[in-house]
């Protein structure tokens, strides 16, 4: 598989594995057959997991630490921390002092298993926390030797200079795809680049629904949070559904599927951008890493392009956006 440079010096595969959903949020998982998924990866030539303390929460670690067992110097292992939940699944909110950055690297360490993270995320911008403060703890795990790169996760364009003033972010990781555009007009994106910082777009297949035959939300299982999702409920998932026909009908022109297009348009938006879909099915993963192969024509960007303009999504992200750095 062909592989990018994150940041000025991380070399990943082209496509990582995003591993929340082996654990939590999109309904019920099998742990032996993400593992399969996870090795079935690694042989497809997938070497960049991503994974986070509060997925589970903390189990989702503990299920790539196991998978990687014995396999840690062919990956980049990539995990986050700031949502502090508690084991019972409870909030405890966006954590960003610096003495819970340490503490939260060491359990994350614990739990995978591993002596170095290659890539540490906050995952949300603490904004009780000045961000010099948190990166400035951030920086001294990179100094004792525990983490490799510094990652921040859907931060502002000017939490982003300011972080990136304190120690180099190698990783911007932020949701992108066809169906959330918004790093493309909010200084984001052109941020990351003036600084040479790499982006990871999250959920590049919209959470599943730019792969068309999506359910309605009263159609999910109890415990897959996308029954929750303003674009996926009444008449927003209705709107919507126009961005997911503009990518069958390309799909159907050149003879993949739907989520591949969404993929191919996401791999094309730059050599500094490396998406990381999830899956716990071998099926899914097989057909994600295909999707490097598939080259989107100009007309196929042109119909996307005018079917999916950024700000054409109906609703919001998220139920709540405080959680959002804007």
């Amino acid at each position: 598989m062909e592989r990018r440079i994150l940041g000025a010096a991380l070399e990943v595969s082209a496509l990582g594995l995003g591993c929340m959903g082996m654990s939590e949020f999109y309904g019920p998982g099998d742990e032996a057959e993400s593992i399969s998924v996870i090795h079935r990866a690694i042989a497809l030539g997938v070497n960049f997991f991503d994974t986070a303390d509060m997925y589970g929460p903390f189990t989702n670690e503990r299920l790539v630490g196991q998978a990687l067992q014995g396999r840690r110097d062919e990956v980049v292992l990539a995990t986050k921390f700031g949502n502090e939940r508690r084991a019972d699944g409870s909030w405890i909110g966006i954590n960003g002092r610096p003495e819970y950055v340490v503490a939260a690297c060491d359990a994350s360490l614990e739990r995978l298993g591993v002596d170095v993270i290659d890539l540490y995320y906050q995952h949300r911008v603490d904004q009780s926390v000045p961000i010099e403060e948190t990166v400035g703890a951030m920086a001294s795990l990179v100094d004792a030797g525990k983490v490799r790169h510094l990652g921040l996760s859907e931060a502002s364009a000017a939490t982003i200079r300011r972080a990136h003033g304190v120690h180099p972010i190698t990783a911007l990781q932020t949701e992108w795809s066809l169906w959330s555009r918004e790093v493309e007009v909010n200084g984001v994106l052109e941020t990351t680049r003036d600084l040479g910082i790499g982006f990871v777009p999250y959920s590049p297949l919209g959470r599943g629904f730019l792969a068309g035959n999506f359910p309605k939300a009263d159609d999910l299982p109890e415990d897959d949070f996308r029954r929750y999702l303003p674009r996926l409920i009444g008449d927003a998932y209705d709107a919507n559904l126009g961005i997911v026909a503009a990518v069958e009908a390309v799909a159907t022109r050149l003879g993949v599927t739907a989520a591949q297009v969404a993929l191919a348009w996401v791999l094309a938006q730059g050599a500094d951008v490396v998406p990381i879909p999830g899956t716990k099915r071998l099926s899914y993963l097989e057909q994600n890493v295909a999707a490097t192969a598939v080259v989107l024509d100009e007309e196929a960007l042109a119909l996307l392009e005018e079917a999916a303009p950024p700000r054409a999504a109906v609703g919001e992200r998220y139920a709540d956006m405080s959680r959002i750095d804007r």
